[in-house]
């Protein structure tokens, strides 16, 4: 039996996601076994954004505002410069996401799509790392931010880059097949 046969995942995105780490990490969890969705406030379709260039179309499966994040086992956010940006800038996307981080159900994000946990408020002493250039954002949020291809604090996955994919992909299935965490106990 594959280690997430059992688990329903929701990919939260918006159009300007980094290419690659959408589909490889999305590829990765159907493999393991998810049913994986990708829900968006966008109706339809979410355009990548491919290194220099737009890329590639992914059909949304849910719309954000039509979706209930109980009906999920874990939340996973791709990069790229512009989905981030957009969704911390959303009120639905941020309390989708808070409603994971509350739970204590496993999230994972890698490179700029920590920049929407910044605004769930829910990040005060958690070890994390990120795409460099929002190593401040999260500090400043209360990250214990360090230099690592992976980190993993209590079932929250991040990684800085799409070079750092599949040690990324291993983290983030170990923790959806673990399930929840109690993040709120010291």
């Amino acid at each position: 039996m594959a280690a997430l046969s059992n688990k329903k995942i929701a990919i939260l995105s918006e159009n300007g996601f980094e290419q690659s780490e959408l589909i490889e990490p999305k590829n990765a969890l159907q493999e393991a076994g998810a049913t994986v969705h990708v829900i968006s406030p966008q109706k339809d379709t979410i355009k990548a954004w491919d290194k220099d260039h737009w890329g590639i179309e992914v059909k949304v499966d849910k719309l954000l505002t039509d979706t209930n994040p109980e009906d999920y086992d874990g939340l996973f956010i791709p990069g790229g410069v512009m989905n981030p940006d957009t969704m911390r800038k959303n009120e639905d996307c941020v309390n989708f996401a808070k409603a994971f981080m509350e739970s204590g159900k496993p999230v994972a994000a890698i490179c700029h799509g920590p920049q929407l946990l910044i605004e769930t408020g829910e990040l005060k002493g958690k070890n994390m790392t990120s795409y460099p250039s929002i190593k401040t954002d999260l500090i400043n949020a209360g990250v214990n931010w360090e230099d690592s291809e992976v980190v993993v604090d209590k079932g929250l996955v991040t990684s800085r880059s799409p070079k750092d994919i599949p040690a990324f992909n291993t983290k983030m299935i170990e923790e959806f097949a673990e399930g929840k965490h109690n993040r709120h106990i010291l």
